[in-house]
């Protein structure tokens, strides 16, 4: 009997044991399998406000070369991509209603020498003076427009960015020739309605072309329109390049920086920003006094090469994780690495 109960006291106390050791492995286990993670402590800096923009770099002036009514083009003397002089010959069309002008115009010149050689000896009145005098002025200027409209010259310096027509073709609806003013160039970009008080006339701003990479081109404010698109809550601004050396082209893409001065942000490593999968959310795990970390909405201002500017959600001098975050959710405990 005795020996039956030492038995039995020996497996309890075997039991007690075992379970004390499964408890112990148990809170061992728990606290190696804490996430491990990096994490970098992120102070507020002076940022540089810059929104980049895109347009299609136009001329600054743009002209339909045509003629008021439809004739047969005699001669065209420029080609797509020559560069022409203001007053410059381009287009030369049928002349025969040119003909038919002049002589009329050279007819009444005649007339009116005679009517006014009569006129100073008293042969003629001043009414017949009058009336032979207006004659000439309107065949003077029936003559002026079909010279105008049978030979285009160019009401700009440019080049000619389009042709329509071949030598023989009568002309119709579309212009002749397209000439676009190459100097200066100008973009028109489309900006946000709260930006419009740090908009001024005359600001410089960065454009970059894609033609040229990385190299950045200097361009001026020159109009800031009045009035805002009620539908994209947007307004243009015309922004004006010289092109001294003529390296920008009408129709070039161009990327336009504009500066709104500078602001004091926290900027975080852009390892420690999270991206919420299914949303355009974007997310920063903060290192609570506790040990665990807290799941931070953040709103993303520029980013830099390896940075991120932070507009809200993550204060001044605070801890983030930089490395490990793709086993935690908010408030999981976790233990710090170097």
């Amino acid at each position: 009997m005795k020996t039956k109960q030492f038995i039995a006291l020996a497996s309890l106390a075997l039991m007690a044991c075992a379970c004390g050791s499964k408890d112990e492995n148990t809170s061992t286990t728990q606290e190696l399998e804490l996430p491990k993670v990096k994490v970098t402590r992120v102070e507020s800096r002076v940022v540089n406000q810059e929104t980049e923009y895109t347009a299609n770099v136009e001329g600054y002036a743009k002209n339909n070369i045509a003629p008021q009514a439809n004739l047969r083009i005699v001669k065209i003397l420029a080609e797509v991509g020559d560069r022409v002089s203001k007053g410059q010959m381009l287009v030369q069309l049928d002349d025969v209603t040119l003909n038919q002008m002049k002589l009329a115009f050279d007819n009444q010149q005649v007339e009116f020498s005679r009517v006014d050689e009569l006129f100073k000896v008293g042969g003629v009145s001043k009414s017949e003076w009058d009336a032979s005098k207006m004659n000439l002025e309107v065949k003077q200027t029936q003559y002026n427009n079909a010279l105008e409209n049978a030979m285009l010259r160019a009401p700009i310096s440019g080049v000619v960015t389009a042709r329509n027509y071949d030598v023989g073709d009568m002309t119709g609806q579309q212009p002749v020739l397209v000439l676009q003013q190459d100097q200066p160039v100008k973009l028109i970009v489309n900006v946000s309605e709260e930006k419009y008080p740090l908009l001024k006339k005359g600001n410089k701003v960065g454009v970059r072309l894609d033609t040229y990479g990385n190299e950045e081109f200097e361009g001026v404010i020159s109009i800031v329109y009045p009035e805002v698109d009620a539908n994209t809550h947007t307004l243009p601004i015309e922004i004006q390049m010289k092109n001294a050396d003529r390296r920008v082209r009408p129709g070039m893409f161009a990327r336009v920086t504009i500066s709104y001065g500078s602001e004091s942000h926290v900027v975080v490593p852009d390892q420690a920003v999270v991206k919420q999968v299914g949303a355009g959310d974007y997310y920063v795990y903060v290192l609570k006094n506790d040990g665990t970390v807290s799941y931070n909405k953040v709103e993303l201002g520029r980013r830099f090469e390896s940075e991120y500017e932070i507009l809200s959600g993550v204060g001044d001098g605070v801890m983030v994780v930089v490395a490990g975050q793709n086993k935690l959710v908010d408030g999981t405990k976790v233990e710090v690495i170097d």
